[in-house]
């Protein structure tokens, strides 16, 4: 059986219908070749004394017509073929082309279609020694006889006749030669290629992974950015909307001032917006500055360079807050930017949510030489809750992750709740114009206030445990 597998492990598919037919097309119409040259031969007088037309026939069919199973049973073919061949010289068929033809084919084929690759190669070699056998011993009658081939001379050690010896066994050795190495290129040329075909597919069916996954992935990333920019905003419009119902018959100018921080809030939530959609449709990943600008580029998203102004605006809507940098800063990877600012922003967005009216908060930011860390501490009393679905906190997980980082977020030992990025980032030169670190009245602080320990109540490291902010 043709799907046998070889010592490689692998199957040659069996032979379509479409091949049978094609096959047997070859057999018929050299058969059709093979009446027709027996009867030129049998004219030009070939052989003194030629077989019998009867006989001629039945050789005819029999070296031609088993071609049309060449494939399935290539081996079997082979030998009725070189028997056939053998049997129509000692018979004296007229005919010395289509024969030949024939039994070319069937000894490729035995190399290109026989499964059993130790079966196919000894079929092969036995079949061509038995041809050489009977030629040697064929040539050897005929140089004993001196009758035969009466026009060739027999003196010397390189007579006519020894000089059309050698040419028969060398035309033999290559004929044989060829149809054992087209056949075994065959098969090797089969097999290459249905490797090329599997592997094709196989990177076909990992496209169609990967695409899928790019898809899947998009959309979490979209889904985690409009997140992060609709819970921010929306989260102090409503405050400063609730601030302004209830001012608005006692204090008509506070109540004045909140509507506006509604309506400015809501503009930079849709300018965030345009930015956000603009960076998801921007390959470029390049590092940016400190002002969240990516290097040679027109600031196109948000970074740490934001953070500073998300301070003042967490601080305006009512919640006191407070920014350090600690450290030299330094140029960052734009994702990595990007995802620290969008981290400052949830954890912001859920003090104001969870922590109570009396909260502060504190955020701060160190550049360590193989590192860089965002911490952001609160003083709220209120218990720690979970928000329906906890969007927030797995998208900031998510974001740190896909940097090579880890999140820690839980309640402090002395009150309150703190959150802290690392992300590992290579050290880089400084690079002017980085966030300072500013107290929430503006005034800049001195030149040894961004590398100390900040004052107040985050003055120690925390331990934040694994629950929810």
């Amino acid at each position: 059986m043709s799907d046998t597998p070889d010592q490689s492990g692998w199957r040659r598919p069996a032979p379509t219908r479409a091949d049978l037919r094609i096959d047997a097309a070859v057999a018929l119409g050299l058969l059709v070749a093979c009446a027709l040259s027996v009867g030129l031969y049998a004219v030009a007088g070939l052989y003194p004394e030629p077989a019998p037309g009867w006989l001629s026939t039945i050789w005819m069919v029999v070296v031609t017509v088993p071609l049309a199973a060449r494939r399935k049973w290539p081996v079997l073919v082979a030998v009725v073929i070189a028997v056939a061949f053998i049997g129509g010289q000692l018979l004296h068929v007229p005919e010395a082309l289509i024969g030949n033809i024939a039994l070319f084919l069937a000894i490729c084929s035995v190399g290109a279609w026989s499964a059993n690759r130790r079966a196919a190669m000894l079929s092969r070699l036995v079949i061509t020694a038995g041809m050489l056998i009977w030629l040697v011993v064929s040539l050897f009658i005929t140089a004993t006889d001196p009758t035969a081939l009466p026009g060739f001379s027999r003196v010397g050690a390189l007579s006519p006749l020894v000089a059309f010896s050698l040419l028969q066994i060398i035309t033999n050795i290559l004929y044989f030669g060829g149809a054992y190495l087209f056949g075994e290129r065959a098969w090797i040329s089969a097999r290459e290629r249905s490797d090329l075909e599997q592997r094709t597919a196989e990177l076909e069916r990992e496209r169609e992974r990967t695409a899928a996954q790019a898809v899947a992935l998009d959309r979490v990333r979209i889904a985690r950015e409009l997140h992060d920019v609709v819970a921010h905003h929306v989260s102090v419009m409503g405050i400063q909307a609730g601030a302004a119902r209830v001012t608005l018959d006692a204090d008509p100018t506070a109540a004045r001032a909140a509507l506006g921080v509604v309506e400015d809030t809501s503009r930079t939530a849709i300018d965030e917006l345009r930015k956000m959609l603009t960076t998801l449709r921007d390959s470029d990943t390049g590092p940016v500055d400190a002002v969240g600008g990516a290097v040679g580029t027109a600031p196109s998203a948000l970074g740490v360079g934001g953070i500073p102004a998300l301070v003042e605006e967490s601080t305006t809507t009512g919640l006191p807050t407070v920014f350090e940098v600690v450290g030299a800063p330094r140029s960052l990877p734009a994702v990595v930017s990007l995802n620290l600012f969008r981290i400052a922003q949830e954890s912001l967005t859920n003090v104001r949510k969870h922590a109570g009216p009396e909260a502060t908060a504190d955020v701060r930011l160190r550049y360590l030489p193989e590192t860089i860390e965002l911490e952001i501490g609160n003083t709220g009393s209120v218990a720690a809750r979970r928000s329906t679905g906890g969007l927030g906190q797995i998208g900031m997980r998510e974001r740190v992750a896909a940097s090579g980082g880890f999140l820690e977020a839980g309640p402090r030992s002395r009150g309150g709740y703190l959150v802290r990025a690392v992300v590992p980032v290579a050290s880089g030169a400084p690079v002017v114009g980085s966030p300072s670190a500013s107290p929430v009245d503006g005034t800049a602080p001195s030149s040894g206030e961004a590398s100390a320990a900040p004052t107040g109540p985050s003055a120690s490291t925390p331990e934040p445990t694994e629950s929810r902010p």
